[in-house]
């Protein structure tokens, strides 16, 4: 053939490209090498493949074929085409995560079709350029995450307008006047969405369903914080009148089916401010007989809710939504309403109250000789607050934090009122502590930011409140109580099916994460074990938390530490807790405030009456829709907690603070005031001695020129910059 007419027949790269892909679309799922790829395709001379491979090297490039090997492709079956969810961020750099994936696709704001952050998306994949990153458009809004906002109305001659807080939208919502409901302008306002943007109409169209009130209100801000994460901030009035009719009488028929427990010694510790009491503690020495001697009968008595709050009912509808009680820095946004959970269901000293009580026998070194779950009426004698609970056991010799209970009684007995009695159960507590740790139990000690609140809600101090002896007494025996509900449910004999039940579970810490964290403890001369058991690793970590315990890097490793952990979440499908160590473990303790407990209470209530199980499906929903209300729940708290920081720091820009930092990002400091551990940031744009790379791996900043280094846990001396209290922000600069 002559060289003219070979030529003639060589294909252009647009005409390979083509022929390539129809060969991929026409088979889905299969893997083809190059050499088979050439063979079906025809292709045999040696610039033909050499196109060929660079033209399915770009196609891979752009992820419409997958590259399996070195020498082999298959067609990308997620397609150019994709669903998933859009995430908006305030400086443009948005992204899309796809269904079945956690890696972001980038999504720059002309190609966003005014999408809106948690937006269900349908994107195209767009062609990638050389050397840039993977892009996708927006071509649909599937659904919206959702249509109400928060904001601040703007109330003009012929329109008004909302601008919402955040970076939830990208423009603010058009209201018609006639929509007002007599807004005006500066004050905040919850608006619905009721037209979305089209082809014809760029604007959002919107109503007015709530003023609020002027902005800077106290009770106004912690109504547009629970509105803005779509939290009820008042109780429907027909819940409440439904709640006003139930009464707290026991009847005959009450006490014929429970076991009476008024006669035995019972008390509530609480916070100090706490209304609703759910549980409470009863004990008593078990002196019958020689063989009962050194036992010790205690039980854990939690408010019967679901007695009064009937499936299905008005009332159960409201909680179920609700899911948990908000705790927002200066008020409780309940679950039930308050008639319920202050009054009726709330275990108060010195009145007859039904509750659900699992009640245990224990030796003097708190094991657990028999137990039983059972319908109760108690009286509580007495109602602790912490403190008082933990000024008695100092009073009579307990050093907190050491894990040591009180030394023996002296001749005269204990100080203050029934102390023998809680200085015994915070002896059985701890016993119950130190073999909870010894089984690989994880230590975290949390502490949570409170402030101070003055009449108007103004913050006047804030401070770390830190968990105390008294308080783990409380949590000790709730603990043992959840735990003990779950095993009595969940384990059975082999070959036999658990009845269903929601559990709360713990998955084991990210192994990249506790990798990152053992390369990173090295620089410090700590070890880290990772490999092993559950408990192992769990041990480990303790291990970890006792040795750094005092020195400078403490918090930083625990910060690290805890980054490392999976959430918990509620599920039927049991896969154990790891924090606690323990194989078995339910939310039981605590109807008042999560619905799980009071779904556990009726689910125990009706096996206990030979019930089957229930339907799977419907429980593993409900579990996650709690889930996800407890995360929102959390978010929303934290979000008052800004709101109160920046409140008491705004008297106190242009001043100095002795700080450390606490995070560390990309675009700059996070840093956290020794004296009042209020958290601002100062932006990367500040440090302008140097142009510093994020170092992820070992939390830090890396200055290229002089090689200053900005590590996590660092001390820094800051000046307050600006604090911003509509958006909930704290900026700081390096002091001088």
């Amino acid at each position: 053939m002559a060289k003219g007419k070979k030529d003639s027949k060589r294909k252009s790269k647009k005409q390979l490209a083509e022929i390539l892909g129809n060969f991929f679309r026409a088979n889905p799922g299969e893997t083809f090498s190059l050499k088979r790829i050439f063979k079906v395709l025809n292709m045999k001379t040696h610039p033909m493949k050499m196109l060929a491979i660079d033209i399915m090297e770009e196609m891979a490039w752009d992820d419409f074929l997958v590259r399996c090997s070195d020498n082999s492709y298959k067609l990308n079956m997620n397609g150019q085409v994709q669903e998933g969810i859009f995430v908006r961020k305030s400086n443009g750099k948005n992204s899309f995560i796809p269904d079945g994936s956690d890696k972001p696709v980038f999504v720059s704001e002309r190609n966003s079709m005014f999408a809106l952050n948690g937006d269900r998306v349908r994107v195209q994949m767009l062609a990638r350029r050389h050397n840039h990153i993977k892009e996708a458009m927006v071509t649909e809004v599937v659904s919206h995450a959702k249509d109400s906002f928060v904001g601040i109305l703007h109330v003009d001659k012929d329109f008004a307008s909302l601008t919402v807080e955040g970076n939830l939208i990208s423009q603010d919502i058009v209201i018609p006047k006639r929509k007002l409901k007599g807004g005006k302008t500066g004050e905040k306002a919850i608006v619905k969405v009721v037209q979305w943007p089209t082809a014809e109409s760029k604007n959002i169209i919107g109503e007015v369903v709530d003023v609020l009130g002027k902005k800077g209100d106290n009770t106004v801000e912690m109504h547009s914080i629970l509105a803005q994460y779509g939290l009820p901030y008042k109780y429907p009035k027909n819940v409440e009148d439904a709640a006003n009719n139930i009464t707290s009488e026991i009847t005959p028929e009450d006490e014929a089916e429970r076991e009476d427990f008024r006669n035995v010694w019972t008390c509530t510790i609480d916070p100090k401010d706490a209304k609703d009491f759910d549980d409470a503690l009863s004990i008593r020495s078990l002196t019958s007989s020689s063989k009962s001697s050194g036992l010790w009968e205690v039980g854990v008595h939690i408010a019967d809710v679901s007695h009064y709050v009937k499936e299905g009912s008005i009332i159960d509808r409201e909680a179920q939504k609700r899911a948990t009680s908000v705790y927002l820095v200066d008020r409780t946004i309940p679950m039930l309403p308050e008639h319920l959970c202050n009054y009726v269901c709330s275990l108060r000293p010195d009145e007859d109250k039904l509750c659900y009580s699992v009640v245990f026998v224990l030796d003097d070194d708190a094991n657990i000789r028999e137990h039983r779950i059972v319908h109760t009426i108690i009286r509580s004698n007495r109602r602790y607050a912490y403190e008082e609970a933990q000024a008695l056991l100092e009073a009579n010799g307990v050093v907190d934090g050491t894990g040591t209970p009180a030394p023996p009684a002296p001749k005269e007995g204990y100080k203050g009122e029934n102390a023998m009695e809680i200085i015994t159960l915070d002896r059985l507590a701890k016993k119950l502590r130190e073999r909870r740790f010894k089984n690989g139990s994880v230590k975290f000690d949390s502490e949570e930011l409170h402030f101070d609140i003055d009449k108007d809600g103004k913050p006047t101090g804030c401070y770390f409140k830190v968990s105390k002896d008294a308080n783990k007494l409380i949590e000790e025996f709730m603990l043992l109580a959840n735990r003990t509900v779950a095993e009595d449910v969940g384990m059975v004999a082999k070959g036999k099916v658990a009845k269903t039940l929601p559990y709360r579970v713990h998955d084991n810490p990210d192994p990249q994460k506790l990798e990152t964290l053992r390369d990173f403890i090295v620089k410090f001369g700590y070890k880290l074990k990772t490999a092993g058991t559950k408990g192992q690793t769990a041990r480990s970590i303790n291990k970890l938390m006792d040795e750094c315990e005092g020195h400078t890097e403490q918090k930083l490793i625990q910060t690290v530490a805890l980054r490392a952990m999976m959430k918990a979440k509620y599920t039927i499908h049991n896969i154990g807790h790891f924090g606690l160590a323990f194989d078995y473990y339910t939310h039981f303790t605590s109807p008042i405030r999560r619905y799980p407990d009071t779904m556990v209470h009726r689910l125990l209530t009706r096996y206990q009456a030979g019930g089957r199980s229930v339907n799977k499906d419907k429980c593993e929903e409900l579990c996650k829709h709690c889930s996800e209300m407890e995360q929102i729940a959390q978010n929303a708290e934290r979000e008052s907690i800004k709101y109160k920081m920046v409140e008491f720091m705004g008297d106190k820009v242009g001043c100095t603070f002795d700080a450390h930092i606490s995070g560390i990002q990309s675009y700059g400091i996070y840093c956290e005031i020794d004296e009042n551990h209020c958290e601002g940031l100062v932006p990367m744009r500040d440090l302008s001695d140097d142009y510093y790379d994020f170092d992820e791996k070992n939390y830090c900043l890396v200055g290229r020129r002089r090689h200053h280094k900005y590590q996590l846990g660092d001390s820094i001396r800051i000046k307050v910059a600006n604090a911003n209290i509509e958006k909930r922000q704290l900026d700081f600069t390096l002091a001088d």
